[in-house]
């Protein structure tokens, strides 16, 4: 499996899992770090541009890449919305194989899990590798781990939400199943949401995949890259890490 299946068919449904489960909590701690930096932003993996579109209008120049052509199409349709049109370029692209120029940018993030999604060494490594190349000297690459994958207990087709798409749409339901691949050091989400609309329904079933990396894994790989780790934190809002820390986020300089 590679970790890009299963996001085009989940994109008709990130935005309305992520409402209920990840939400914006973790919006302001990129905004912040946007703020502090002299340059463009470039963000790996940016989705439906849930973190991209409001970290633009904050101000900042802001370029989301990301492979699956599903979710950029909704956030083109999130940024028509929106008043921040001259400040945010959405990209088609491989993060392992950036169309971008050296040093283009001055903070590369990689919000909630994004590398992750990255299902080997080789191909973590060429996405760091990128990374560094397109970075500023001194510029901060920021990194944010779903925390203690290995830990998630497996479980078959359970109810995880369920709630409307929106006013006068269909009633979703998710049903979910999760494995361990211990061997790959992968976790793999089996998703299945269901529409309803009155008597009528529509199933739609796809896996995600993510490796388990640790913060100790992390930091040792980002100084092999060329990277100095600066600042591994607990919390979005700069508390210190342990390793019982719901977030896990690590800021590293390109040394």
């Amino acid at each position: 499996m590679e970790g890009w299946r299963g996001w085009d068919d989940y994109a008709r449904f990130y935005d309305w899992e992520n409402a209920r489960t990840m939400g914006r909590r973790d919006v302001r701690f990129w905004q912040r770090l946007a703020s502090k930096t002299d340059g463009p932003v470039l963000e790996l993996g940016c989705g439906t541009g849930r973190v991209a579109i409001p970290v633009a209008r904050a101000g900042a120049r802001v370029v989301g890449i990301d492979r699956s052509e599903s979710m950029l199409a909704r956030a083109r349709t999130r940024l028509r919305r929106s008043k921040v049109r001259g400040s945010l370029a959405l990209v088609r692209g491989d993060v392992r194989s950036l169309p971008f120029g050296a040093g283009d940018f001055a903070l590369v993030a990689a919000p909630y899990g994004i590398l992750q999604s990255l299902l080997d060494d080789p191909t973590l490594d060429a996405a760091l590798d990128e990374a560094r190349r397109t970075l500023r000297r001194d510029g901060t690459l920021g990194i944010d781990l779903v925390s203690d994958l290995a830990s998630w207990s497996e479980y078959g087709r359970r109810v995880k939400l369920r709630g409307p798409a929106g006013r006068g749409l269909a009633q979703v339901t998710l049903i979910e199943s999760v494995r361990q691949d211990r061997a790959r050091g992968l976790t793999l989400f089996d998703q299945e949401f269901v529409e309803r609309r009155g008597s009528i329904s529509r199933s739609h079933s796809f896996s995600l995949a993510f490796r388990t990396v640790s913060v100790e894994d992390m930091t040792a790989r980002l100084e092999r890259h060329g990277f100095r780790v600066s600042a591994v934190l607990g919390d979005y809002q700069g508390g210190p890490w342990d390793p019982r820390a719901d977030v896990w986020l690590i800021l590293a300089t390109r040394s």
